[in-house]
């Protein structure tokens, strides 16, 4: 998941590039979801391995 976020903020970078702000401002925000959810997962992840062991 992290790896989709880092695409989708390579993608909104070279969009804002060349100017094209609406196709900037939807990638940036997909990115900005992405990695929002695998920080959550990820946090969830350390939270289990912690209670199991």
């Amino acid at each position: 998941m992290l790896y989709w976020a880092a695409i989708f903020l390579i993608i909104a970078l070279i969009a804002a590039l060349f100017g094209f702000g609406g196709i900037a401002s939807a990638s940036a925000g997909i990115a900005q979801i992405l990695f929002v959810v695998f920080l959550v997962l990820f946090v969830a992840t350390l939270i289990m391995r912690a209670v199991r062991s």
